[in-house]
C-alpha cells in the first residue's frame, strides 16, 4: 500500500476527476492552436498565476513574454528528438510552480508548429537559392541589396558524424538562421550545400547582421560555429551575382579561426589563409637561403626587416636601431645583392612580405643579430 501511495500515477484518478483540470487543459490547448500560440500561452499562464512567463526561440530571441516575476525565475530548455527548439522562463508563485511542467509541454508544441511552418516557407526559397548557386536562372522574392553567408560547425565533433546526421545538423542550423531573419523581418532564404549551411538575405546593416547571426547560430546549435559573409551586393540576386557572393563568403569562411567566429569578406586579410596554410614555405625557404648565404649571423636580415616595417627615412631607421646611416645603407645594399633585385622592385617587396609574414606565422623565425 505504501508503494502505491508513493507512485505518482496513483494520484491520477483523483486529479483527472477534478472539474478544473479539464477547463485548464482546454484553455491551454486553445492557446496552443491559436494564431499566436506563444503569446496566448504566456498570457494565459500569467492570468492564472499572477507571475511571469516568457518563451524564447532557440537562437535566444524573446518570442512572447508577460507579467512580473512572483517567485524565483526558472528556465527550461525545450527539446524534441535532441533538437533545441526554444526556452521557457517562468517566475510563478510557489503554489503554481507545478504549472511550469505542463506549460513547457504546450510551449514545445507551439515552437514545433512554428518550426514546421518555417520549414514549409524554407522549401520555396531553398529551391530558388539552390538553382541560383548552381548557375541556373531563378528569382528570389524581394528587391534591394543582398548578402550571402556560409557556415560550418567549429571543432572536430561534426567530422565524426555520419553523412546523414551531418546533413541533418546543417539543416537545423540553416533553419535557425532563417528563423533569425524572419524574426528581424529581413527577407532571408537558406539551404544546405555540401558541408555548408548557406543563407541569402536582403541586408540593411551587414556588420550588425553578421554578429547577430553568428550569436543566433551558436545559441541554437549549442556549440561554436564558423561563419563567412560576403560583401553587400547592390545587384539583383541573379546567378552571376549570387555565385560571386558565394565565392566571397567561402573565402571569408576560410579566414575564420578553427575555434569559431565570423569574418566579413571586405574586412578579412586576404593573405591570412595563405599564410596559415603553409603554402608559402617555398618562398620563405628561398629568401632565408639567400640571406643566410651572407654568413653575418642575421644582421642584414634584421636590418631588412626593420626597414620594411619602418615608415620613415633611413635616418629614422638608423636612429631606431642605433646604427650609423651609412651602415644601414651598406646592409640594405648587401640584401639587394643577395636577393638579386633592388628594394624598390614591387615584386621583391611582395616576396619579402610573404616570406617574413609566413615565418612569423609558422613560429620558426630565425634568431636575428643586433640591428
Amino acid at each position: 500500500m505504501a508503494q502505491e501511495r508513493d507512485d505518482p500515477a496513483s494520484a491520477l484518478p483523483g486529479l483527472l476527476a477534478h472539474p478544473a483540470l479539464g477547463a485548464a487543459l482546454t484553455a491551454l490547448q486553445a492557446a496552443a492552436v491559436s494564431a499566436l500560440p506563444e503569446t496566448a500561452l504566456v498570457d494565459q499562464a500569467v492570468h492564472w498565476t499572477g507571475g511571469y512567463a516568457e518563451i524564447r526561440a532557440s537562437w535566444g530571441d524573446v518570442v512572447a513574454s508577460a507579467g512580473r516575476a512572483a517567485g524565483p525565475l526558472t528556465t527550461q530548455r525545450l527539446e524534441h528528438a535532441g533538437r533545441h527548439v526554444g526556452t521557457l522562463v517562468t517566475g510563478f508563485p510557489t503554489d503554481w510552480v507545478g504549472l511550469q511542467t505542463v506549460l513547457a509541454g504546450y510551449a514545445l508544441l507551439a515552437r514545433l508548429q512554428a518550426a514546421a511552418a518555417g520549414a514549409a516557407r524554407r522549401r520555396v526559397g531553398e529551391r530558388a537559392l539552390d538553382a541560383l548557386l548552381s548557375g541556373q536562372d531563378a528569382r528570389l522574392p524581394g528587391d534591394g541589396p543582398f548578402a550571402l553567408a556560409a557556415a560550418v560547425f567549429a571543432g572536430p565533433e561534426t567530422a565524426a558524424l555520419s553523412a546523414q546526421k551531418r546533413e541533418q545538423a546543417l539543416d537545423v542550423l540553416a533553419g535557425a538562421g532563417e528563423g533569425y531573419f524572419q524574426e528581424r523581418r529581413l527577407l532571408g532564404h537558406s539551404t544546405v550545400r555540401g558541408d555548408l549551411a548557406v543563407w541569402l538575405w536582403r541586408s540593411l546593416d551587414l556588420n550588425r547582421e553578421t554578429q547577430e547571426l553568428r550569436l543566433a547560430l551558436v545559441a541554437s546549435a549549442g556549440r561554436s560555429v564558423r561563419l563567412g559573409v560576403s560583401a553587400r551586393s547592390a545587384e539583383d540576386a541573379r546567378s552571376a551575382a549570387v555565385g560571386r557572393a558565394f565565392r566571397q563568403a567561402r573565402q571569408a569562411l576560410r579566414s575564420v579561426a578553427t575555434g569559431g567566429g565570423a569574418a566579413l569578406f571586405q574586412q578579412m586579410d586576404p593573405l591570412s589563409h595563405l599564410l596559415d596554410s603553409g603554402a608559402l614555405s617555398t618562398v620563405r625557404e628561398q629568401v632565408q637561403l639567400q640571406l643566410s648565404a651572407l654568413g653575418d649571423g642575421g644582421r642584414v636580415e634584421g636590418t631588412l626587416r626593420r626597414y620594411l616595417a619602418c615608415g620613415g627615412t633611413l635616418t629614422t631607421l638608423a636612429q631606431e636601431t642605433g646604427l650609423h646611416v651609412n651602415t644601414v645603407r651598406a646592409r640594405l645594399k648587401r640584401a639587394e645583392e643577395a636577393l638579386g633585385a633592388p628594394l624598390h622592385d614591387p615584386a621583391l617587396l611582395a616576396r619579402l612580405y610573404l616570406a617574413f609574414a609566413s615565418t612569423e606565422t609558422s613560429g620558426d623565425e630565425l634568431e636575428l643579430g643586433s640591428g
